[in-house]
């Protein structure tokens, strides 16, 4: 997880695989990728068994060309349709139980921290809204209220995608989805406004509708959880299939969204909009 402290002898290097040499030759590892890049570099992602124009896939996409040092990071995640392309990057990804992710995301960065005081070691949760909102509620919330310093990024397609389509705590009012045929019977919970009540350092919203947007968003949260505290982006990755998107109208979809219910939100502390001006030069 470190080039500082797993090198590849020199001696064997003819006979690594070529996915190995274009990582570290070009690709992401010591390096910062820029979203300009994009399919002239290799990715950490390149291949996934996700749905024909999944919205979450693209996300994921945006989301690891934005991790400064993927080399030193760590994502953290549970069941869920994420999880089938996050546990193909090549980067390390942790299987936690469906109700445990910021549990085991607080272990392994205190570890971490432990084991590498000199070297920046970044932790990512990033589940669904059934693994955040609903059943590791209790976990996200007490992470945040500790102040862990990491960040957690929700994939919200607001429905349990990978399970059939029973409704979550993130599905709106009102929706009919498979296993909830007559209408969801209370009102989507309300991420956000519990982020702000925590304290949390770094606070986001948005779509898929720009991937700039995408990258800078959550390099800031990653950046931010390193030093300030505990960090989350709320993201609309719509399931295409539960709520019957063409695949080629899924981007349309997520326009509409954004326009009527889901616009960008950014909200950080005084503390973490220094840190990243100073530090980092990002406003």
């Amino acid at each position: 997880m470190s080039l500082k402290t797993i090198n590849c002898s020199p001696v064997f290097m003819p006979y690594m695989p070529k996915e190995y040499l274009d990582l570290i030759n070009k690709g992401p590892f010591g390096k910062e990728m820029k979203l300009s890049q994009v399919g002239s570099v290799k990715e950490l992602l390149e291949e996934h068994p996700m749905c024909e124009g999944c919205a979450m896939a693209y996300f994921i996409r945006m989301t690891l060309i934005a991790i400064p040092t993927p080399e030193h990071s760590v994502i953290v995640g549970t069941a869920g349709c994420g999880r089938l392309s996050l546990s193909q990057a090549a980067i390390p990804f942790v299987y936690g139980n469906y109700c445990d992710t910021n549990g085991v995301a607080t272990g392994i960065k205190r570890g971490l921290a432990l084991r590498f005081p000199e070297q920046h070691k970044d932790v990512i949760v990033m589940a669904g809204d059934g693994g955040l909102a609903d059943i590791g509620f209790s976990q996200v919330m007490h992470s945040w209220f500790r102040k862990e310093k990491f960040a957690t990024i929700m994939l919200d397609n607001e429905v349990y995608g990978n399970t059939g389509g029973q409704e979550s705590g993130m599905t709106r009012k009102g929706e009919v989805v498979k296993m909830a045929p007559v209408g969801k019977q209370f009102e989507k919970i309300d991420m956000l406004s519990l982020a702000r009540a925590s304290g949390v350092a770094y606070i986001a919203r948005l779509t898929i509708t720009n991937p700039a947007r995408i990258v800078n968003t959550i390099r800031k949260a990653i950046l931010v959880a390193r030093e300030i505290g505990p960090t989350y982006v709320q993201a609309y990755t719509s399931c295409n299939i539960e709520y019957t998107i063409p695949p080629e109208k899924v981007m349309d979809d997520a326009r509409r969204v954004e326009q009527e219910r889901y616009s960008f939100v950014e909200e950080m502390s005084d503390a973490a909009r220094e840190y990243l001006e100073k530090v980092h030069n990002i406003k």
